[in-house]
């Protein structure tokens, strides 16, 4: 199942870190999208081909190193259907270099439409009687819960029938999350507690071999407080930490995240290895064109970061 293939990628490359691949124009080296402008125009083709080249050259600078990667699927569809070829071609390339790929779409809806976002992304398409296809073929997902269990039960059905995962909002690294996920109900926990344990009872049918669901949690980086609490309340579930570096958490903030034995999460980077080679830490290094050279220094300096808090 989903869980067992990270847990083992992380523990593979001792590296409980993924790599988010966010990538706006302005992230690119110029020589980059001047080849990909030349060659398929000034226009949105040239754009996802640029997206699509930078992105294959982070790929290969750390798949030895980094377990997985998380497209954001925004960065992708704002380029339209171009676009969204570069997130498949990205996707596909990700797997064939052996990484684990999550996908953050934050999905959700209710009945049939549910289970269309579930199928595009984890499951299969039914052609005909017979024939059924992936599409996007992703490993994991991120979605949100705030339609309840008949929005989650899709994609737990895949995740059953193709061995993928999800990862469901708890608390969102983003300052104005508390103003609904901090709210207090009528028994006196936040929203955010009532969403833990929902992810508890959501996750027992898929857990694996080191007591661990595929069905997963989102908690950010920069609530290290909250992710005390939460750490506590989903024993089960693997939490996906955002906010680490360009958003200002850091490796003691995450530390809350992980068990005991340094597992139960998985940390995600995005701008601050992307973008490394434009950083005062790698630019006197690295010039543009080894801009993938320094997203590894990066990657590997995070990792090391990291595994310096959680080792017991």
């Amino acid at each position: 199942m989903f869980i067992d293939l990270l847990i083992d990628a992380i523990k593979e490359k001792d590296n409980p870190t993924v790599v988010g691949l966010d990538p706006k124009l302005d992230y690119i080296p110029q020589f980059i999208k001047e080849k990909s402008f030349k060659e398929y125009g000034t226009n949105l083709k040239g754009a996802a081909e640029a997206i699509l080249t930078f992105n294959k050259g982070l790929i290969d600078a750390i798949y030895d190193i980094a377990p997985a990667v998380k497209p954001q699927l925004a960065y992708y569809e704002m380029y339209g259907l171009e676009g969204l070829e570069a997130f498949h071609k990205t996707v596909k390339y990700a797997k064939e270099k052996g990484l684990v790929v999550i996908a953050d779409g934050k999905r959700n809806d209710i009945g049939s439409t549910a289970e269309s976002y579930s199928a595009g992304f984890l499951g299969e398409i039914k052609i005909t009687e017979d024939i059924s296809q992936p599409v996007f073929d992703v490993d994991a997902l991120t979605v949100n819960p705030y339609l309840g269990s008949d929005g989650i039960k899709p994609f737990i059905e895949d995740c059953k029938k193709y061995k993928k995962g999800i990862f469901v909002l708890v608390k969102t690294s983003n300052k104005s999350s508390g103003q609904l996920q901090d709210l207090l109900t009528h028994q006196g926990t936040s929203i955010y507690e009532v969403v833990a344990d929902l992810v508890e009872e959501w996750g027992k049918c898929l857990r694996g071999k080191y007591g661990y669901s595929s069905v997963g949690a989102v908690v950010g980086a920069t609530y290290p407080n909250q992710a005390k609490i939460l750490r506590k309340a989903m024993k089960h579930a693997y939490i996906l930490v955002p906010g680490y570096g360009a958003q200002g958490g850091t490796a003691r903030d995450v530390a809350h995240s992980f068990d005991g034995e340094g597992l139960g999460a998985i940390v995600n980077a995005s701008r601050s290895i992307m973008c490394a080679y434009q950083s005062e830490d790698w630019k006197n290094s690295y010039d543009e064109k080894q801009y993938a050279d320094a997203a590894r220094a990066e990657a590997i300096r995070m990792r090391n970061d990291i595994n310096s808090v959680i080792k017991v």
